[in-house]
């Protein structure tokens, strides 16, 4: 989350006048994030996040979007639904932008991660990937394998800049791991970006998912690399095996993974790892200034890189 398009009084009343929320109580931006400028919207009938999507997302997928959260949350997965006006359009124009109101879920997402918050979240992670199956639309995912090569050519020039001979080591290893990209693995809709400040807890308990924006049909076990990665290491970068054994023992609980996941995983571990660690160099190096925006150190994927690709086999995960 974060903002980058300002909402004024005016066009913000005008566009609510639309909607069955309410009279305005409170509004204020969310700096956390880098992909959209985002909003907690009070009114006088609850709490409400206001989204105005920008950069990456292609205004075609946002339908697809919305409706995957629809689609979820009728089936038992907690996250936002988005809120239809009065017409029955979830998507609308602010600001120049298309724009989406969502439901706002209780919880704090973890800022420090501990063995006992990685179960719930591979079993969370799975009753997903199981309750989107007969979610008929799909997405290609825009930031898979075929996006990776075009999206570090953007940022090769300044790679460096942020780390010495950065550019050189990023092309070796992008080189290898789109050579032993695994085909034939099971496909379905995944988060793709299920990172502990897009997973709320309450009372001890999981308690919602949010920030769907990256979602897209894809390998079902790249979304558990994904959150190895982003679960799994240590404020040092140390592999925490513990947390990885907890998260892929109650992922596999629901959904069981095949012997070919297994195997693929340091592989999809390496690709998840590059692919943050080039969004990140991206937007690391492209951030306007003054933007009201946290941005991520591409480094820290780095290390987390250099990690899987040591890694021998499956076992390096508590497999």
């Amino acid at each position: 989350m974060a903002v980058y398009t300002e909402v004024g009084d005016e066009a913000l009343a005008t566009f609510l006048a639309d909607y069955d929320l309410g009279s305005i109580v409170a509004f204020r931006g969310i700096a956390e994030g880098v992909e959209n400028s985002n909003f907690s919207l009070r009114t006088t009938q609850g709490d409400y996040i206001l989204t105005l999507y920008e950069k990456r997302v292609d205004p075609a997928d946002l339908p697809w979007f919305l409706g995957l959260m629809e689609h979820l949350a009728t089936r038992g997965i907690t996250c936002p639904l988005p809120v239809r006006a009065r017409d029955g359009a979830a998507l609308r124009m602010l600001a120049e932008r298309h724009a989406a109101i969502t439901t706002f879920l209780p919880g704090v997402w973890p800022r420090r991660v501990r063995p006992e918050h990685c179960g719930p979240v591979g079993q969370a992670l799975a009753a997903l990937h199981l309750a989107g199956r007969d979610y008929a639309p799909i997405r290609r995912n825009a930031l898979g394998p075929d996006g990776w090569r075009p999206l570090f050519e953007r940022a090769r020039e300044r790679a460096d800049d942020v780390a010495p001979d950065l550019a050189a080591e990023l092309d070796a290893a992008l080189s290898a791991i789109l050579a032993a990209w695994p085909s034939g693995l099971p496909v379905g809709h995944i988060h793709a970006d299920l990172f502990p400040d897009n997973v709320f807890f309450l009372d001890g308990r999981l308690s919602g998912l949010i920030d769907f924006y990256f979602a897209a049909t894809d390998l079902l076990i790249f979304d558990v690399a994904v959150c190895l990665n982003a679960w799994c290491f240590e404020p040092d970068f140390a592999f925490n095996v513990t947390k990885a054994r907890a998260m892929l023992a109650a992922y596999a609980a629901l959904r069981p993974l095949s012997a070919a996941e297994r195997a693929a995983l340091p592989v999809l571990c390496q690709g998840a790892a590059i692919r943050f660690l080039l969004t990140r160099l991206y937007d690391w190096v492209n951030t306007p200034p003054g933007a009201m925006v946290t941005r991520k150190d591409p480094i820290e994927y780095l290390r987390r890189l250099r990690f899987h690709l040591a890694a021998r086999d499956e076992h390096a995960y508590g497999i």
